[in-house]
């Protein structure tokens, strides 16, 4: 028979330090930290797709609103007062441009070039009140839809091209049917004629200090400076009004191109006078960079949206 071994487990076991002694704690004080640092750096829990969306939307809405507001700003074409440089006819798909608004901080704008003003008063004497809906929400869309290029801008806003500057003297028109400025003829490749190929003729207007005058390219279907608060001095449009310039088509893809900036008063004396060709591209760089930020926007938020899609697969 075998008899059982006595249990000695009580000696065996190691003494435990007590509780309170620092100097007898088996785990060193660098274990302990080096184990924080292991949970602190544990991953957060991502957050839902579906919690991130609407973030990544109002972040989107918000940048695209500053863009438009102070840099650049996408405007539909509501009429055919600019044929055949830009589509706004009945029947046809509208261009969507994009308007620099940053160029005439630095420079002032100049004959030929495409620009987006808000109608002066005398522009709107008489003019029925914009029709609006009642409907709160239908407002609001619709000015959203106006911001983003989606919908007809404000009725406030005229698209036209700059003929003449201040102290300018403009009038129509020579034996070759061609409007005059300080007597010299234009040269405008531009024009879109609808119907006979004839321009009303108009007496000489001396354009006020601080104010342009303005036609469309489809020049016998157009509303501007010659008509506009009874034409004259009136007609003019001040610069401060000018909103910005025309520089690309942006939509529909079709269209997509730059927009003329043609210089109606250039001829062989002018030009051998012209500014250096660094200089008169510096509108363009200036519009260049206005635009990009739109660009860059738009690829981010894109990015953001694949990032956060990802993740939550």
């Amino acid at each position: 028979m075998v008899e059982p071994v006595p249990s000695h487990a009580a000696e065996d076991e190691p003494e435990r330090p007590e509780d309170g002694d620092p100097s007898q704690n088996s785990e060193p004080e660098s274990g302990r930290a080096a184990g924080r640092a292991r949970r602190q750096r544990r991953p957060k829990k991502q957050r839902p797709f579906w919690k991130e969306l609407p973030i990544l939307i109002v972040v989107a809405l918000v940048l695209a609103f500053l863009i438009q507001q102070f840099l650049a700003r996408v405007y539909m074409i509501p009429s055919g007062s600019m044929e055949e440089t830009l589509h706004g006819c009945p029947g046809c798909t509208p261009d969507r441009i994009l308007v620099d608004k940053v160029t005439y901080d630095f420079t002032d704008p100049g004959p030929g070039d495409v620009v987006v003003f808000r109608g002066p008063d005398a522009w709107l004497e008489g003019e029925p009140p914009a029709q609006t809906s009642s409907n709160g929400v239908a407002q609001f869309f619709q000015s959203i839809g106006s911001a983003f290029g989606l919908a007809p801008p404000d009725e406030r806003d005229f698209v036209k091209r700059i003929i003449a500057t201040g102290g300018q003297t403009v009038e129509c028109c020579d034996d070759k049917n061609r409007v005059l400025v300080d007597g010299q003829p234009l040269d405008e490749p531009y024009i879109h004629w609808e119907g006979a190929p004839v321009q009303r003729d108009f007496e000489p207007v001396t354009v006020p200090e601080g104010t342009v005058w303005v036609m469309g390219d489809n020049r016998n279907n157009s509303s501007d400076s010659r008509y506009q608060g009874g034409g004259g001095e009136n007609g003019a449009v001040p610069v401060a009004n000018i909103i910005g310039k025309a520089r690309f088509i942006v939509l529909p893809p079709t269209r997509w191109g730059t927009v003329s900036d043609h210089n109606p008063q250039e001829s062989a004396a002018a030009t051998a006078m012209g500014a250096p060709a660094w200089q008169q591209g510096m509108p363009l760089g200036a519009g260049l960079i206005a635009a990009w930020p739109v660009v860059l926007a738009g690829r981010r938020t894109g990015s953001a949206v694949r990032g956060a899609v990802d993740r939550r697969r």
